[in-house]
């Protein structure tokens, strides 16, 4: 990647592990001041870990995730103002971000479009006032209310937080009866990279729908859709939906694939979306695209990598090209797929893991990546952020590459006492 960056020239607000080792592989050492919270960097070691990273140039602590004071933030790290963009390391830094870009005059999703984004409650109401397809949803303060919707609803429900991401704190409800037994899940969920704790969310619940889970990925540059592209999703079984795997492009036909694009571009200018990545979640409930989700950033699950493959192009770059103002090219088509499958071990301490070789040597596999070892504890499935590692596997098509991420998936034995 070749993006002239200067030294401290990027600023990205909120500290991912997995982006900025992909960041560090690919921009200029002292490029990229980090701002992360005071209590963060402390749980963290993010001092240690920043300092490991040559792209760091420096860490700045400063409070973001509950409003971002800009001017105090400026005023005491004036070298800021020197900033050439400014990227929002994971969900709960689009508001903080937006509001640096726009304080700077530098391109960003906008304020509005930020905060509606951080917010899966504003999702729905905007959802609504533009006629795109939403479940029936309701904001509520204690359990029984929520049982009270899952009954009219025949029984079964959704609950999840307003402001969490990765899946944390989303629940699917079976029978009313349980909720108040896991109401605190949804209501006060916990913070498995303490990246979150204490922040604050209300809890809504919501229709449980039923359909096949997409994403489309779309890129804005000034307003004007750039580039869009369709997901398919998979999930685990069981209350959490945690996802296992994702295949790009998806193998829908092209009428269910103009359908997504449309909805996403539809809820991006209703925002008034302005410029980056929007990462949109939908069900298509009886063929219609049904909103589950947005987030205004780069999704994770390692959807940029599979979009990259399959298209040939540099994602990221063009990502970061048009929050620098410009308009990359990308590729109208795919040339081929790519698919991700994430490996779920069991709870319990890992006594020993298997089959990694023989997942290596299966046909498209090109990385496959653990993320436990032998006496590792694996706790419950009940985010991404809990799953065990994950196979990256290119194929001719959609259907190809699923398979074949499934088929080295299967290589590989974690086994837990």
């Amino acid at each position: 990647m070749d993006l002239d960056l200067g030294r401290d020239e990027m600023v990205v607000v909120g500290a991912s592990f997995g982006s900025l080792r992909w960041f560090d592989q690919e921009l200029p050492a002292g490029s990229v001041v980090l701002v992360e919270e005071p209590d963060v960097i402390r749980r963290r070691g993010l001092e240690r870990y920043a300092a490991e990273l040559p792209l760091v140039s420096r860490l700045v602590p400063a409070g973001y995730q509950t409003g971002l004071d800009v001017d105090a933030l400026l005023a005491r790290e004036p070298g800021l103002a020197a900033a050439r963009l400014v990227v929002p390391g994971m969900e709960y830094a689009v508001g903080a971000t937006a509001r640096l870009a726009a304080r700077l005059g530098l391109p960003g999703a906008g304020l509005p479009a930020a905060d509606i984004f951080s917010d899966k409650h504003r999702m729905r109401l905007l959802a609504d006032a533009t006629g795109l397809a939403n479940p029936a949803y309701e904001l509520v303060d204690d359990p029984a209310r929520a049982a009270e919707f899952a009954r009219r609803h025949g029984g079964r429900c959704v609950l999840k937080p307003t402001r969490r991401s990765g899946s944390l704190g989303v629940q699917l409800i079976a029978d009313p009866a349980e909720i108040a037994a896991v109401w605190a899940a949804s209501a006060s969920p916990p913070a498995p990279d303490e990246a979150t704790a204490g922040l604050p969310t209300e809890v809504l619940v919501e229709e449980m729908l039923a359909g096949s889970e997409h994403s489309v990925e779309l890129l804005v540059a000034d307003g004007e859709p750039i580039f869009a592209n369709v997901t398919d999703k998979r999930i685990v079984g069981g209350r959490f939906p945690v996802e296992s795997g994702h295949t790009v492009p998806s193998a829908l036909p092209e009428t269910e694939h103009r359908a997504l694009r449309d909805a996403a571009v539809r809820l991006a200018r209703a925002a008034g979306f302005r410029s980056g990545m929007l990462h949109s979640e939908w069900i298509l409930a009886d063929g219609v695209p049904t909103l589950v989700e947005c987030a205004a950033r780069m999704p994770g699950d390692m959807i940029t990598a599979l979009v990259s493959i399959a298209y040939e192009c540099g994602f990221i770059e063009a990502y970061l090209r048009v929050l620098r103002g410009e308009r990359p090219a990308l590729p109208a088509r795919p040339t081929g797929a790519a698919a991700v499958e994430f490996l779920v071990a069991a709870p319990g301490r890992v006594t020993a893991v298997d089959g990694t070789r023989a997942a290596l040597r299966m046909p498209g596999v090109l990385d496959v990546q653990l993320d436990v070892a032998v006496g590792d504890t694996v706790p419950e499935l009940i985010s991404s952020a809990y799953r065990s590692g994950h196979l990256l596997v290119w194929g001719a098509g959609p259907g190809e590459a699923a398979g074949a991420a499934r088929e080295a998936a299967d290589q590989i034995r974690v086994t837990v006492a």
